[in-house]
């Protein structure tokens, strides 16, 4: 993550920076009052389109939520998050918002933290807390280590190793994903 404008600025603000013709093709986060611009990389791409394809594939058998990928951004407490991929489920929300960021924060969100920065894990925790206080699920991919650290509020944090399966929780009841299939290539 790349940290924009030299200043604070409000929501408000953000929202109008965000739709300068010269930020079409970015993807932003409003995150502690600061702008990041999310990175492309192919590589993080693959990683979150596996994981968005399991969560599908369980969502056509179970119609119970909808999935989105990194270009779905959330408000999270004022914020403006884009996750990788998110899960909001149906009782919830029936369907996202069609303009902007949807205002109703996720049910799951899974971060594929790579390449990893002192930034990006800066920015993450920040994040973190903002999505548990929301009750937010949130499983935070490191990609190096090859583990998924589970996050959910008033829960102890679990990290899965590749030896270890992802399951759904309340959030997808029955979704099991074993988290060698996450990094195999």
């Amino acid at each position: 993550m790349v940290a924009v404008p030299s200043r604070a600025m409000t929501a408000d603000e953000f929202e109008d920076y965000d739709e300068f013709p010269e930020n079409a093709d970015k993807l932003l986060e409003f995150v502690s009052g600061e702008v990041y611009e999310v990175p492309s990389n192919a590589y993080a791409s693959m990683i979150s389109a596996r994981i968005a394809g399991y969560i599908f594939i369980y969502l056509l058998a179970n119609n119970i939520a909808y999935l989105t990928t990194e270009a779905g951004g959330y408000v999270v407490f004022g914020e403006r998050y884009a996750p990788d991929v998110a899960v909001v489920r149906k009782e919830k929300q029936l369907e996202p918002a069609k303009v902007g960021y949807n205002p109703i924060p996720p049910d799951l969100a899974v971060e594929v933290d790579f390449p990893s920065t002192q930034e990006s894990c800066y920015s993450l925790n920040l994040k973190l807390g903002n999505y548990l206080a929301a009750g937010t699920v949130v499983w935070i991919v490191n990609v190096d280590a090859q583990e998924i650290e589970v996050y959910a509020p008033g829960q102890p944090t679990r990290v899965l190793t590749i030896n270890d399966p992802l399951d759904g929780g309340d959030i997808l009841p029955g979704f099991r994903l074993p988290v060698k299939d996450v990094f195999t290539p």
